[in-house]
């Protein structure tokens, strides 16, 4: 990976990462704020917590990646190191789309929220568990490169004592 490509990749992860802590203090408050008043006042407490743990799911993600991105620089991303950055990539997305579907059920009672956003709340869940099984399979194909690694390793040991 080149240098303007991970310096590219870790401008987007600081910008990220910034914004989402600026949505996890001011504009969670503004939106605290803001429910004081409205028909999910009763629900307020729960759907913040859901909002703040999701960002958190993010900036776990986008912490995990800049990690990933410095062992790729390095040229030890094909490690066994590796494999703890990746679970923990999807471990926040299980636990995004577990999140995302205790929204749908938090605002599914009542009439304050349309059926159709409940719906739709259904559906990015399981997207974003889709986004979790596609980053498992990505594991095992990193896996199958450090085994890969690790026997052309012992290959190349081998050789250098027959020569």
């Amino acid at each position: 990976m080149g240098k303007l490509t991970v310096s590219a990749l870790r401008a987007v992860c600081v910008a990220l990462l910034a914004g989402s802590v600026f949505v996890q203090t001011v504009m969670v408050a503004l939106l605290a704020d803001d429910m004081d008043d409205s028909v999910l006042a009763d629900r307020r407490v729960p759907i913040l917590v859901i909002l703040v743990l999701g960002i958190v799911t993010v900036q776990v993600v986008l912490v995990c990646v800049w990690q990933l991105v410095t062992m790729v620089r390095r040229g030890t991303v094909f490690s066994p190191a590796a494999f703890r950055y990746v679970h923990l990539v999807i471990g926040a997305f299980v636990a995004a789309a577990l999140l995302v579907f205790a929204l749908g059920v938090v605002l599914a009672p009542g009439e304050a929220v349309a059926p159709g956003i409940v719906l739709l709340l259904g559906g990015v869940s399981l997207a974003v568990f889709g986004v979790a099984l596609i980053v498992l399979v990505l594991r095992m194909l990193l896996a199958q490169a450090v085994a890969r690694d690790v026997e052309a390793a012992r290959m190349r040991a081998e050789l250098e004592e027959v020569i």
